[in-house]
């Protein structure tokens, strides 16, 4: 179900989330009850990539809960929403993106994919501290 992590609040579209390989004729909505959902619904190459980013994200965000939002993983604190995550048919996401210093916006530049998302490429090294990082900047640590 690849493809799942639309997020009418980042697109701007108001769309649905759309499984891998659909287009945008046949948008299906996918709900989840939980995070553990969603990942077992992916790949199976994906799911440890997801896994992983959850991990970061909680480690970085003292007493962090999850929930599905906008159809997708999300890590909150205190009831607020922290951090947003998506797998998609080629890449995963990160949203949104935390205001930073000078040296913390030179690390996400090669990520950068609009304003407020972080896009990781499947298939190369996803760099785990750094989304740790960017969580623990929004209600972390």
């Amino acid at each position: 179900m690849l493809g799942t992590g639309v997020c009418s609040r980042h697109t701007g579209s108001g769309a649905s989330p759309v499984p891998a390989g659909h287009g945008s004729e046949e948008r299906l909505a996918q709900h989840f009850t939980g995070v553990e959902e969603y990942i077992a619904a992916q790949p199976a190459d994906v799911q440890p990539v997801l896994q992983e980013i959850r991990t970061q994200a909680r480690a970085a965000v003292p007493d962090a809960g999850e929930m599905i939002s906008y159809g997708i993983p999300t890590i909150t604190r205190n009831g607020h929403y922290v951090v947003h995550f998506a797998a998609w048919k080629h890449h995963v996401s990160v949203y949104p993106v935390p205001l930073g210093d000078e040296a913390f916006q030179r690390e996400i530049a090669p990520y950068l994919a609009a304003k407020d998302t972080l896009k990781f490429p499947l298939g190369k090294r996803v760099p785990y501290e750094l989304i740790g990082k960017a969580a623990e900047r929004h209600g972390g640590k």
